[in-house]
């Protein structure tokens, strides 16, 4: 059994959902902003998605409104954004804290079991990823200058063929 097993997470809809729902996928968790310089990535992430979707892949999108306020919407807006921008269709949850005392408990999770750069936990910023695999372990994280095309050479390898 993963951590993962015993979280939960509110959707961008406003309901509770169980992130067991996704095990047996391999997951790009994300944490994401919409007035960001990194926020073209949408497009890179929606690609994964639906390249990677049939061999057991999901993307989970977490706004977070904790570096520079580049995530200034309601749910609403935020859905309209990826939607007319980005046409995501990716799973999206409800804004929440990645860092301080109002982490969410995924995240804290996620910094634990794979720490940043020289051992710091914090989320240095909007985009950060974790990849974790099909039994919901951390396998690796991302910087958010590490782009979806660049994790696709990755998922190639890593994934198990379509079937």
């Amino acid at each position: 059994m993963s951590e993962l097993d015993t979280l939960h997470a509110t959707g961008l809809d406003g309901e509770d959902i169980a992130l067991s729902r996704f095990r047996g996928q391999w997951l790009l968790i994300v944490n994401v902003a919409s007035k960001c310089g990194f926020t073209p990535q949408y497009a890179g992430l929606e690609a994964l998605y639906r390249r990677f979707g049939p061999r057991g892949f999901s993307v989970l999108g977490f706004p977070c409104d904790q570096f520079g306020h580049q995530e200034p919407g309601d749910a609403d807006e935020i859905r309209r954004f990826c939607t007319l921008q980005y046409d995501v269709s990716f799973p999206l949850f409800a804004k929440i804290e990645v860092n301080g005392a109002g982490t969410h408990p995924l995240y804290r999770w996620l910094k634990q079991a794979a720490p940043g750069v020289l051992g710091s936990r914090a989320i240095k910023w909007n985009f950060t990823k974790f990849l974790l695999d099909a039994e919901g372990q951390v396998r690796r994280r991302y910087a958010p200058t590490d782009t979806p095309e660049a994790i696709a050479r990755e998922l190639d390898v890593l994934l198990p063929p379509a079937g």
